[in-house]
């Protein structure tokens, strides 16, 4: 099998034409935020219909510094110093904890900009989430079988933003940390980034079982300092990505390992991610490519989708005994979604300043990486084949994105709710020639964002 050649190697004798192409790419990705910028503040100016402070994002401007910087321009010093030199010759076994482990620093060292209270602490306390509704969930089967009762604005104690806007899986997780004692916003937030972080393993596990360990390795530390880790720490949807993400991973090993165990695992995983959210349905789009990419096992053992749709079937059948209607929950939240701020956005500034923000929470290395993925697939029969197939599954993942976006559902909230897709589309990267100067540029992307703005997740 055909493999690309290290980025070392090709460093003096890459095209001029390409480096130049991909320049054009990110120059086309700044652009975009650039127009969204002054854009969104004339029409919230003007109409104020975008709820939004500093359009395309939720945040606010407000210059600082905190408890976390020294630490973050220290990981990020690090990472682009020697992270694809490690990347490149750790064992394999050694290099998913420590990319786990700098990712985890990177985002909590992120979070820590804004201290420990405002960055960590606070950040799931607040009237829309999930720590508010804690004591409603004191007779579990109760609180289940009257959720949908409290989603709509107009129902009697209507569930705040994120618990109405969410299965009830994403908050019984705050309810079971609260039972056995790890109770309030700090335990929370550290819960959020420790499991988000392993998000990046299991992007790692995947792409090495599909399309070769040469590639991961090189998707390492653009995996591990990537500009979402903003928004990692600390939002529930981190822990949401990395439930997510380990799904498709164990389904990736179940393929090509033809395992029936890992189908299994994966099949209860994907379960759970959709009562942890309704827009990671679109997820099945990431897992239809694996199991495009790795028809050869199923076809060799067709067994493996017995236990994929088994535990498939084990959380939605036990949130429907206990009496959650997963169906009727989210058309009342259409419905929610239409009564509050989501009903005013206007669709045709998000439809596409959505995509400015996916921008922005995967940086301009990302927009260049895509464009190679994509030239790639143009060329699909003369290119290397691990190549081929990972361009295709980060296709898969941007075709997710795009699809939420043209939802109308998704409005101003990319930073947090496309975390769970933002993180498939960072392997294009991996393409990329010149590592520190990408990373260099992500860094420091993550860095301003963090310290130039008030993030509001």
């Amino acid at each position: 099998m055909r493999t690309l050649p290290s980025p070392e190697r090709t460093r003096e004798s890459e095209p001029t034409g390409r480096l130049r192409r991909d320049l054009y790419a990110a120059g086309v990705a700044a652009l975009l935020v650039a127009v969204s910028v002054p854009v969104g503040r004339h029409i919230q100016d003007t109409s104020r219909t975008l709820f939004v402070d500093w359009p395309p994002l939720l945040a606010s401007w407000g210059p600082h510094v905190g408890p976390g910087t020294p630490a973050a321009v220290l990981v990020a010093v690090a990472t682009v110093a020697h992270g694809p030199a490690l990347a490149a010759r750790l064992p394999w076994h050694a290099l998913l904890p420590a990319a786990w482990s700098t990712a985890m620093a990177w985002i909590f060292s992120l979070a820590l900009v804004d201290g420990w209270h405002r960055g960590i602490a606070r950040k799931l306390t607040t009237r829309y989430e999930y720590l508010q509704v804690i004591d409603r969930f004191h007779d579990i089967p109760a609180a289940l079988q009257g959720f949908t009762q409290h989603i709509l604005l107009d129902s009697p104690d209507n569930w705040p933003a994120h618990i109405a806007g969410h299965p009830p899986a994403a908050t019984l997780t705050f309810v079971l940390l609260d039972r056995i004692g790890l109770r309030g916003g700090g335990w929370a937030g550290m819960w959020c980034i420790t499991v988000g972080a392993t998000a990046c393993v299991a992007v790692l596990v995947t792409i090495r079982a599909l399309a070769g360990e040469a590639l991961a390795r090189r998707a390492a530390p653009f995996l591990v300092l990537a500009p979402a880790a903003v928004w990692m720490g600390t939002s529930a949807d981190a822990y949401f990505a990395a439930v997510a993400a380990w799904a498709v991973a164990l389904l990736a090993l179940a393929v090509t390992r033809k395992s029936l165990g890992w189908a299994g695992a994966s099949g209860l995983l994907f379960g759970l991610t959709c009562y942890l959210s309704y827009g990671l349905t679109l997820v099945a789009l990431i897992a239809a490519a694996v199991l495009v990419l790795g028809h050869q096992g199923i076809r060799e053992r067709p067994a493996l989708l017995a236990p994929l749709l088994a535990g498939l079937a084990v959380v939605p059948t036990v949130f429907t005994l206990a009496g959650f209607d997963w169906w009727e929950a989210y058309h009342l939240l259409v419905t929610r979604y239409g009564q509050g701020a989501g009903g005013i956005r206007p669709y045709g500034y998000w439809v596409w300043a959505n995509l400015a923000c996916a921008v922005l929470i995967t940086g301009l290395a990302t927009a260049a990486g895509l464009r190679r993925a994509g030239a790639l697939l143009v060329r699909r029969r003369a290119a290397p084949r691990a190549g081929v197939r990972l361009a295709f599954l980060v296709s898969a993942a941007l075709l997710a994105l795009l699809v939420a976006d043209l939802s109308g559902m998704s409005k101003a909230e990319t930073e947090r709710i496309w975390l769970p897709f933002a993180l498939w589309l960072l392997p294009a990267c991996a393409f990329l020639t010149r590592p520190r100067a990408w990373l260099t540029a992500q860094a420091l992307l993550a860095l301003l964002l963090n310290h130039l703005l008030l993030t509001g997740w």
